[in-house]
């Protein structure tokens, strides 16, 4: 997670050159909602704009990278370019999906489940009563093709990673760790607390959207009974 650095509000945003074919535009230095819906506003701004030599944009908690062909424009060309879309993108309103995604807390579906209520003084139903009323947004995709960082997690369920990691956990692995939540779309080791599984498909790699979710969308979790249930 970013860590507030104190920066005055007038700084933002702030440009910075990544070598010869990316640009990063930095919106502040900590990951909130307000912060994180101007990254995805500009992004559609960028976007919409269709600017001349722009490969790809990656938004993250607090930033905008834009990767662009050196040969069709470069950091100065751009950062003029990008300057002029920041008053449309400021008011622009963007209105996310929302996704319901099913997921099983049953036996060993949900590993760590009793640990995690251990640790917090709760029962396991209220452990999951908890998860289930989470207010979460996707962030970013990092780590794994697929893996969405999902903002949100209950105050009561925010716990560290565990000192050891624990291989081979499968795919669709509900975890939590840092305030944050995850369902994995690919088997792997992790440090993460795994409280749940779900047989959503996040990661298609034959669509033509491969991730299910895009940045800034809104997910919410319901309970199954079994992991192959609808």
């Amino acid at each position: 997670m970013l860590v507030a650095m104190e920066t005055p509000a007038s700084a933002w945003p702030n440009y910075r050159p990544l070598a010869d074919i990316a640009l990063l535009v930095e919106f502040g230095d900590t990951a909130e909602p307000a912060i994180h819906n101007r990254v995805i506003a500009f992004d559609a701004a960028i976007g919409a704009a269709k600017l001349p030599g722009v490969l790809e944009t990656v938004p993250s908690y607090a930033t905008l990278m834009i990767h662009y062909d050196p040969v069709a424009t470069d950091y100065y060309a751009l950062k003029t370019a990008i300057t002029s879309l920041a008053n449309a993108a400021r008011a622009a309103q963007t209105t996310p999906t929302e996704h319901v995604i099913p997921v099983c807390y049953e036996a060993d579906n949900a590993p760590d489940l009793a640990a995690v209520a251990e640790q917090r003084g709760m029962s396991v139903e209220s452990v999951i009563a908890q998860h289930l009323s989470g207010d979460y947004r996707v962030y970013m995709y990092g780590f794994a093709p697929g893996y969405a960082y999902l903002g949100g997690v209950p105050a009561s369920l925010d716990l560290p990673r565990k000192p050891v990691p624990v291989r081979s956990r499968p795919v669709g692995s509900v975890m939590i760790a840092g305030g944050q939540c995850i369902v994995t779309t690919l088997p792997m080791p992790t440090g993460w607390w795994v409280i749940g599984r779900s047989p959503a498909a996040i990661l298609r790699p034959e669509s033509p959207k491969p991730f299910l979710f895009d940045p800034g969308d809104r997910i919410r979790f319901r309970r199954i009974a079994s992991f192959d249930a609808p």
